[in-house]
């Protein structure tokens, strides 16, 4: 089996936990609020990283060292992940999953502040390109504004300012240390945040099933990612990746009535078409030198 398709098997493992996490957040969102979600969600995270990290060896790798760095990392994911758990539920599947996928065009934007990173023609066009995208997508007008469609679009923000500090803390950290000292932290946020009414819901029977979908998806979903990233390079595992967004949208229809909206597709693929012609100005940069 050649690296391309064994990444593609990974990436598959990557759509499906990302989607499974979509619909059992819409689910859970019934009874548990958004820093519950991240609070339960986070605390079975924990578990599960030092499980694995005890049997792969690598729990020594577990340190304190630049820790404002890692709070600055979760506060942004943290931000990110709630915003998107509420998108999920208030818009339909799709313009959350297509906003999503402009979180490397605000990586693009944010790099040169926090890393100090050139901003090159060829991020610039592609960063305008996917904000045409995210027009096309949201297409705001009084009639059609939806908070929802905000708090997507801040959410890859988020995602995107989590993803240029990790680029910083993996100068000198490892997974194992990034992810427990990520699930440590958003435990203690999402408990904060969520007893600061004073009212914890207690998960049942009901919903306890579908909290750990979450928990052990979005760490199956990164793993497969990170996995396939590395057997196969960006150009060709991105592409894969877009696959969510018509899944995604198949499933809002089918599962809950969403209408396909053939904007919300165009849109997305413009935001694709930006993000894959980064991606390819990029390898030929890193080809040359």
């Amino acid at each position: 089996m050649n690296q391309t398709l064994k990444a593609a098997l990974w990436m598959t493992g990557a759509i499906v936990s990302f989607t499974s996490m979509a619909v059992a957040g819409r689910a859970v969102s019934l009874d548990l609020d958004t820093f519950e979600i991240m609070m339960y969600r986070s605390l079975i995270g924990v578990g599960l990283v030092l499980l694995v990290s005890s049997l792969a060896g690598t729990r020594n790798q577990i340190a304190m060292r630049k820790m404002g760095l890692h709070t600055l990392r979760n506060i942004s994911h943290f931000a990110g992940q709630n915003l998107w758990f509420y998108s999920i539920t208030v818009v339909p599947l799709a313009q959350v999953f297509a906003l999503e996928f402009t979180s490397p065009l605000w990586v693009i934007l944010l790099s040169p502040l926090i890393l100090g990173e050139r901003l090159t023609a060829s991020r610039a066009l592609a960063a305008v390109l996917g904000f045409i995208g995210i027009l096309i997508v949201t297409r705001p007008s009084p009639e059609t504004f939806h908070i929802g469609l905000l708090t997507a679009a801040l959410a890859a923000i988020g995602f995107a300012g989590s993803a240029v500090f990790t680029r910083r803390l993996t100068r000198t950290e490892t997974i194992t240390c990034i992810l427990f000292w990520l699930t440590v932290m958003q435990s203690v946020f999402g408990l904060v945040c969520a007893g600061i009414d004073g009212d914890i819901a207690l998960p049942n029977s009901t919903n306890l099933p579908w909290i750990v979908v979450i928990a052990v998806a979005g760490l199956v979903a990164h793993f497969c990612l990170t996995t396939a990233l590395g057997l196969a390079s960006a150009t060709v595992v991105m592409p894969i990746d877009f696959v969510r967004l018509p899944v995604i949208a198949i499933v809002g229809a089918l599962v809950y009535g969403e209408a396909l909206d053939p904007l919300v597709l165009l849109g997305a693929a413009v935001i694709f078409g930006a993000n894959y012609y980064n991606l390819r100005a990029e390898t030929r940069t890193v080809t040359k030198t």
